[in-house]
């Protein structure tokens, strides 16, 4: 039975790699007179609705996904939510390694 799940990707840059997109959004948030404001950070999020016979499967179309497009491993970490789309939560990690 072909189950639809939804993956929500998201890619952060690694600890230590430059954000100047960020960086330069919180200067004009400080700018705008916006108090408080300590980091902010880009995220790229990427939800994809998938047809696979299993999370499983699922979850290991999206992991190739992320090695051969979404992530560049040199500077990004992607977390992968995976659900069904009933609302169900199939499946919550972390991917450590693309």
């Amino acid at each position: 039975m072909v189950v639809t799940y939804r993956a929500e990707v998201r890619i952060e840059l690694k600890p230590g790699v430059a954000d100047p997109e960020g960086a330069n959004t919180k200067k004009a948030l400080e700018l705008l007179g916006f108090k408080g404001v300590k980091a902010v950070k880009t995220v790229h999020a990427f939800s994809l609705d998938i047809e696979a016979a299993s999370e499983a499967e699922a979850r290991a179309q999206v992991d190739e996904m992320c090695k051969r497009l979404l992530v560049n491993p040199v500077v990004h970490v992607p977390n992968v939510v995976v659900e069904t789309l009933d609302g169900g939560r199939a499946n919550t990690a972390s991917m450590k390694k693309v």
